[in-house]
């Protein structure tokens, strides 16, 4: 119902770059082509940015994607959403890994800008769909975001963070 397909690490579809996750995981969910040949950079950050921070990430995003990078981001509000819109705008490439199966939105507010990333790079989630998001799914969120990228760029963060956690990941 929402375009999206499982794939395993056999399958053609599966990303690549998860290989080299311990363990890989068995089955991801994808929506979009999830397929670029650039660089990929995850842009990451607090959910309770600063106006400076926000105007940063979206910058970055913008800038990134002007030069051939794809942006990848957990879609989360803040540092993570500004970075999706700024890629976009430049009418460049940027997908969303999710804490949420495929067909779940979380926060709602960002609805549209997942709709938006469904039709660019794509959604991924190794979350079943119709699943709700907790705290372990966004700490498998944050190691495939790593594992996904080239670049792993924390734009404004908590010591005790995801974003720390991803970058740690990577």
């Amino acid at each position: 119902r929402h375009g999206g397909r499982a794939v395993s690490p056999a399958d053609d579809g599966y990303p690549r770059r998860l290989l080299d996750v311990r363990p890989p995981p068995p089955v991801v969910f994808l929506v979009g082509p999830w397929v670029h040949d650039g660089p990929v950079v995850a842009v990451v950050g607090a959910r309770e940015a600063t106006e400076d921070g926000l105007d940063v990430a979206r910058e970055l995003g913008f800038g990134l994607a002007r030069s051939g990078a794809a942006v990848v981001s957990g879609l989360a509000r803040g540092i993570d959403a500004a970075a999706h819109e700024g890629a976009l705008e430049a009418g460049g490439r940027s997908g969303a890994v999710l804490g949420t199966g495929i067909d779940r939105c979380y926060p709602r507010a960002n609805a549209s800008l997942q709709g938006r990333l469904a039709r660019s790079l794509g959604l991924l989630s190794e979350i079943l769909p119709g699943a709700a998001p907790t705290r372990s799914t966004f700490a498998s969120r944050n190691r495939l975001v790593a594992a996904l990228s080239d670049v792993v760029v924390v734009v404004q963060g908590r010591a005790k963070s995801g974003s720390l956690l991803t970058a740690q990941e990577a």
